[in-house]
């Protein structure tokens, strides 16, 4: 993986956990956010964002 896209993927997972954060999400399945795959944190991000979104 080139750095340019590592760091692509690295700025995700920070504006992903930034959000999870504001939302008083700290952990998923007993991890700290920053353990998570970049998979995991959109799937958690977007099941947020759903829940929100229908109130």
């Amino acid at each position: 993986m080139g750095s340019v896209q590592k760091k692509s993927i690295e700025n995700r997972q920070e504006r992903l956990i930034e959000q999870l954060i504001a939302h008083e999400i700290y952990k998923i399945n007993g991890k700290h956010l920053f353990q998570l795959p970049l998979s995991e944190l959109e799937h958690e991000y977007k099941h947020v964002r759903d829940l929100h979104s229908t109130m």
